[in-house]
């Protein structure tokens, strides 16, 4: 007679290739070690064309804290795309934050309470995403797509299409793009805070094991005992979480709430996932990977500011980036077939 078999037994089996996976691995695949040596062939290029600007230390904080708030907003889609989902409304719900913490009814609580305020929004929104998809039975792409469109409408109703000004008295807010340690901006260390909070939730608890195993195979997944439904509700409420977080970094940095804040952020954050090695089919990927992506698309943003090219064509080298990235990923899973 065969022993009985407690949940967390099965929820192990369809989640053991990525916890089994070596430190080399984790750290030293051959994807990662490509994006690194295109990091450093991009700053050879910026050392060759700007070199009086591209290596001073101005400029490397500066590409740090415009990587801080998509980076934010890129851990929470590496979860999503690792489920097997999508956010395409992760821009608008930072903006929708960002908006309701700076309205002036808000603001007269002082900074705590806008703090909490925006990670309820983003939390609260992205919470929203994951009941329409898990039980509306909603497409990824669609049910987001509505958001992205509710959200934004709801932030320039709220605002009134004006910028809005963090007023005085909150100043703590501010002061996490002010204020430096050994010379960084605090924003930045949240920034890796979250990265590093991000890393061990995928690598080190039965939540990451979950997402890989949602991801891989939804339903081995809830043959295995696994709650799929409430799993990706969870996703999509992280994502929010980080999108509330991101709007916090980008009222510090900007001292503004808008509803034109995260435009586009959507985009940045799925190409730096996509181009960090994560499967848009789901279960596979890593945090490590999405934000040397995502470093990768900043130093190119960088680079196209200091050599004066125009962002129309900073688009046209991002697009086809991520039409490179997606080919190789469709050559590499031809060749585990």
């Amino acid at each position: 007679m065969k022993p009985p078999v407690d949940e967390h037994d099965r929820v192990e089996a369809p989640a053991r290739k990525p916890v089994v996976a070596s430190p080399l691995a984790r750290f030293g695949e051959t994807r990662h070690l490509g994006l690194v040596v295109a990091l450093v062939l991009l700053a050879a290029v910026g050392l060759f064309t700007v070199p009086d600007t591209f290596a001073t230390t101005s400029n490397m904080v500066s590409i740090l804290s415009l990587a801080a708030t998509i980076g934010v907003i890129t851990v929470g889609m590496t979860f999503v795309i690792i489920g097997g989902g999508i956010d395409l409304s992760v821009g608008a719900i930072m903006a929708l934050a960002s908006v309701w913490a700076t309205t002036l009814a808000t603001q007269s609580y002082g900074p705590f309470v806008m703090i909490v305020c925006a990670v309820l929004v983003g939390t609260g929104a992205g919470l929203v995403n994951g009941l329409l998809i898990s039980y509306g039975r909603m497409v990824p792409f669609i049910a987001t797509l509505a958001m992205l469109v509710a959200a934004r409408g709801l932030a320039q109703r709220m605002s009134d299409r004006r910028t809005q000004l963090v007023q005085q008295g909150n100043e703590m807010i501010v002061e996490l793009s002010t204020s430096r340690v050994l010379g960084i901006p605090l924003l930045v260390y949240i920034f890796a805070l979250v990265v590093i909070a991000g890393w061990v939730l995928l690598n080190r608890t039965t939540f990451g094991r979950r997402t890989y195993a949602v991801g891989g195979n939804p339903e081995a997944a809830r043959l295995a005992g696994i709650d799929v439904r409430r799993h990706t509700v969870m996703l999509y409420g992280l994502s929010g979480l980080c999108c509330g977080i991101a709007a916090v970094l980008i009222m510090a940095r900007t001292t503004t709430g808008s509803s034109t804040h995260g435009d586009l952020y959507e985009l940045d954050a799925i190409a730096a996932v996509i181009i960090g090695g994560t499967l848009l089919t789901g279960g596979r990927g890593s945090i490590i990977g999405s934000i040397l992506g995502l470093l990768i698309f900043t130093v190119i943003t960088n680079l196209f500011i200091l050599n004066g090219l125009n962002t129309s064509d900073q688009l046209v080298a991002k697009g086809l980036i991520i039409v490179v990235a997606v080919l190789l990923q469709r050559r590499s899973l031809e060749s585990r077939t």
